[in-house]
Formats: structure tokens, C-alpha cells, sequence
């Protein structure tokens, strides 16, 4: 029985297409460490399920010899599939092909299985590896991309975007991943930059590395642009799979809950953490393991802006967001970068569903010259509009310090909160007693036979007086003050109490945001 020679046909033109730029390229991808595009799919995917759209499409260019050089799938592989059960759209760029480089044919595929993406409701997932645009297509290249941003601005709060950076990224293409909700990086093969270390040493004369300029490291700590680094592609697509349990499949769903049974739920592991010394740092990170289910905290900017911390966790199977200032780093002070960061992670579980968990130990805005001209106030205030509007569940835990405006910024009662609770040892006051008593008792404390001896006395009084949650519980600015141990359990039946929230809002086009 002989072949059918159509058959025989596409199954060529399929075998041609997985083989991407050919073998040579592919083991040259490997030498580096890295995955192919294809191989990073069928790994980040689950087993069989990857339904391929566009396998044969081809590029239309006929400058520069390039109708020589024509490629199956034309250097990205879309299409989608399952991970967990959970249907996702996804697109991998294949250096192995032009180095992924971008053209009118791969952009449409992108643009396809985006807007798929968005008619199913389901995530939609950038594997990037690229040199940028196709030089040799000029302009309708870079509309290519411009296809792209405008898709992802239309998707953005409607489906979950996520971005894993797995090779170059540079020029232009940056600006797709900078409008998805998160970005991941791979630690040593991965950057991206807006304009590369040889433009970069022709302008301003500075000679920088790729890996300095936009690698992981660089955009993990300074920039706050990669939100999660990994050491290899695999972990990153572990990782990938992670952050994807924590989060909905779209807007108008909640999150998946794992199976959980309810305990007593004290936790008085709780009760030792904070130091007697109300100027003595802690870590937060113990607070918020001791508060949530176990092993079930997934940081998201963990070496970015560590005065805050931000990421998702689950308390009693169901998926939350914790905001928490960490007094390790900056006494927990509110800064632009910290604000900026809380932020954005606030906003993100606002339009996708996901309860807010608001752990408060803040002495107030970090003072000084360089926050005041980098813009702290526009920047502080982000944070302040993000926790204002958003309308999910919101509860608010005061561990120690809530001090000035930062108070009001750390999801306080008067912007919304809907349960407040606040430990034994929280003080809750415009300042610090000391600098409080200085300024109240100024002309007491001069005249005074012994100046010290009656400013450490004024300020006993005050901290007694004020530096305290009883106040505020007497105003009904927090709902309740409970022991260290019990938060599990309050957090448990708050969170219950509040799942049905629904909140009516003023008819908008919509805010506008400190941006």
C-alpha cells in the first residue's frame, strides 16, 4: 500500500516546521543551557494537551534574499492547551529562526491566539526569546508589535497575562512584557533593555554588560521590572505553573480553592514574634507563615523594595494577596519604590478577584531629600488610590507601629477596609512618642530642672495615653483588638464573612491614578 502523497506532504512540511532552524541551531540553543521553544511548550504544558495554530505559516518578505530563507511557523509557536486542567493560550518565541526576531507573519500568530485568548476567558502565556523586529521588514515589523501592546492594554484586567523572559528581549518587543501582570526572568540567559550596551557606550560612553544592563539580577533588584527570577528554564516554568494555581482564569472568576479542614487555628507561635522593644526589627515573613496555610506562600517581588512584601498565599485552601511592611528592612517604612510595588500587586488582585490581607508595622514615609525629589508623594499616593478602590474583601492586621499617614495609606478603616484588627502592643498615633512629647511639651520640657528626665516622662504619658490600639478601638477605626495567636482564626471567619462582597460604584470611564 503506497503512501498517499498529500499526506506524505504535510507530514513533511510538519516535520520541517518542529525542526525549527534546524538541528545545528538547536544544539547551539542547548550548548547555552537553554530549552527550544517547542521543548519549553510540551514541558510547561500538560502531557498531550498543546493544539497548534499557524504551524505553517510563513513569513511574506522578499527583500535581502530573504524569500531564500523561508521557515515553517515563521519563528513562534502558538497555540494552547492545559496546565493543571486549566485551559491556557500561549505563545513561545524560537530563536532558532531568525533569533525569534519579530516579523508582520509572527506577530499576526501572537495577535491570533491573544485575542482567542480573551473571546475564551482564559490566561494568556509569553515565552519570549528574541532579537527584536525583523530588520529586513521595517515598519510593518514594528506594527507588528504595536498589534501586540494594543492587544495586551484591551486584555489587561480581563485575563491574567504573564510574561517569561527566556532569552533576549530588547528595543521595542520590552514593552509587552512591561503590560502583563507579571514578568519572570531566567537567571544568567535572559535581559531585556530598551537600547543595548553598544548604544548605550556610543551615547553616554558607559561600558555595560548585557547581564548588568537588563539581566535578572538588575531587574530583580533595581528596577522592580522582573517581578520573579528562576535559575534555570525549567524552574521557570515550574514557577510559571505556580503562580498560575494562585490566580483566576479571568475577571468574572475566583480563584480555584484547594481542599481544606478547619481546625481550632490558634497559632501561638504568634504571640513571641515581636520584640519587646517597640525599635527592634522582626521579620514579617514569620508573621505571615505563622498566619497562613502551611508552605503556601508564593513571594512576588522578593529582592525588590524589601520594606514591603508582597505575594500570594492560601488560608483555609482559598487564594489571597498579602501586603505586609517588613521592619527588617527600613524600619518598614513606606518609600517611592515600596509604594510603587504594593501598588501594582494591589491592583492585580483587585480586577482579578483575590481578597487583600493588609499586615501593618509602619512608622510612617521614608524622610529625606531623595524621596521628596523622586517623587514620593505622587508615588505614595498610588498605593493609597490602589487600596482605595479596590473592592474585594479587605482586612487589615496592625502588628506593631501604625504611625502619621501611613496609617491611613496601610488600608485603614476611613479607605475602605472592611474588618480592622490590631494586636495588643500596636501603636496607633500621628507619631512616635518621642517625637510626639517634643513638640506637645516643647516649652514644658525647656523649662524643666532636668530637661531628659521630663521628656522621657512626657513621653510615657503620651505612649500611654495614645500609642495604643484603644484608642482607635473606641473610635470603631479598628473593629477589634485580638491576641497574636488568634489571627489565623479571625482571619479564617473574616475572610468567610466577606466572600459574597459586593460593592456599587460611581458610574466612570475611569480614575485616573496618580501614575
Amino acid at each position: 500500500m503506497t503512501m498517499n502523497p498529500k499526506i506524505n506532504t504535510l507530514q513533511n512540511l510538519q516535520a520541517q516546521a518542529k525542526l525549527g532552524g534546524g538541528q545545528r541551531r538547536i544544539d547551539t540553543q542547548h550548548s547555552k543551557g537553554k530549552l527550544t521553544a517547542r521543548e519549553r511548550v510540551e514541558y510547561l504544558l500538560d502531557e498531550g494537551s498543546f493544539e497548534e495554530i499557524g504551524m505553517l505559516v510563513t513569513h511574506r518578505t522578499t527583500d535581502f534574499g530573504m524569500d531564500k530563507e523561508v521557515y515553517h511557523g515563521d519563528g513562534v509557536i502558538t497555540g494552547y492547551g492545559t496546565i493543571n486542567g486549566r485551559l491556557v493560550y500561549l505563545f513561545a518565541q524560537d530563536f532558532t529562526v531568525f533569533g525569534g526576531a519579530l516579523s508582520e507573519t509572527h506577530a499576526e500568530k501572537i495577535c491570533k491566539v491573544m485575542d482567542m485568548a480573551v473571546k475564551m476567558g482564559a490566561p494568556m502565556i509569553g515565552l519570549n526569546d528574541s532579537g527584536g523586529a525583523r530588520i529586513q521588514e521595517g515598519v510593518r515589523s514594528l506594527g507588528g508589535y504595536a498589534d501586540i501592546f494594543f492587544r495586551n492594554v484591551q486584555a489587561s484586567g480581563v485575563i491574567p497575562q504573564i510574561s517569561a523572559i527566556m532569552g533576549p528581549c530588547a528595543g521595542g518587543a520590552v514593552y509587552s512584557p512591561a503590560m502583563t501582570d507579571f514578568t519572570m526572568m531566567v537567571e544568567g540567559s535572559s535581559y531585556m533593555f530598551v537600547t543595548g550596551p553598544s548604544v548605550v557606550k556610543t551615547v553616554t560612553n558607559e561600558e555595560v554588560t548585557s547581564e548588568e544592563l537588563g539581566g535578572a539580577s538588575t531587574h530583580s533588584t533595581k528596577s522592580g521590572v522582573a517581578h520573579t527570577t528562576s535559575a534555570n528554564d525549567v524552574a521557570c516554568l515550574e514557577d510559571l505553573k505556580k503562580l498560575l494555581s494562585y490566580i483566576p482564569q479571568n475577571n468574572a472568576e475566583k480563584a480555584y480553592d484547594i481542599p481544606y479542614t478547619l481546625g481550632e487555628e490558634y497559632r501561638p507561635g504568634l504571640d513571641t514574634i515581636i520584640p519587646e522593644s517597640s525599635n527592634k526589627p522582626y521579620d514579617m515573613k514569620e508573621i505571615i507563615h505563622n498566619i497562613i496555610d502551611e508552605d503556601s506562600f508564593y513571594e512576588i517581588h522578593k529582592d525588590y523594595a524589601e520594606n514591603i512584601v508582597v505575594g500570594f498565599a492560601r488560608l483555609g485552601g482559598k487564594s489571597i494577596g498579602i501586603v505586609a511592611n517588613n521592619p527588617m528592612f527600613l524600619a518598614g517604612c513606606l518609600d517611592v519604590n515600596s509604594s510603587i510595588k504594593a501598588a501594582r500587586f494591589t491592583r492585580f488582585c483587585d480586577a482579578f478577584n483575590i481578597p487583600l490581607l493588609v499586615l501593618v508595622d509602619v512608622p510612617g514615609f521614608l524622610p529625606g531629600t531623595d524621596q521628596e525629589w523622586n517623587g514620593i508623594i505622587v508615588h505614595g499616593a498610588k498605593l493609597l488610590y490602589a487600596l482605595s478602590e479596590a473592592t474585594v474583601p479587605k482586612v487589615t492586621v496592625i502588628t506593631r507601629k501604625a504611625y502619621g499617614g501611613a496609617y491611613d495609606v496601610m488600608n485603614s478603616k476611613h479607605i475602605g477596609a472592611d474588618l480592622n484588627f490590631a494586636w495588643p502592643n500596636a501603636e496607633i498615633a500621628v507619631m512616635g512618642a518621642k517625637g510626639a512629647s517634643e513638640i506637645i511639651f516643647k516649652k514644658e520640657i525647656s523649662e524643666a530642672e532636668n530637661p531628659a528626665a521630663k521628656l522621657a516622662e512626657k513621653e510615657a504619658e503620651y505612649a500611654e495615653k495614645f500609642a495604643t490600639p484603644y484608642r482607635a478601638a473606641q473610635r470603631g477605626f479598628i473593629d477589634e483588638v485580638i491576641l497574636p495567636n488568634e489571627t489565623r482564626r479571625k482571619l479564617l471567619k473574616g475572610f468567610a464573612m466577606l466572600e459574597n462582597k459586593e460593592v456599587d460604584l460611581p458610574k466612570r470611564k475611569h480614575g485616573n491614578i496618580p501614575l
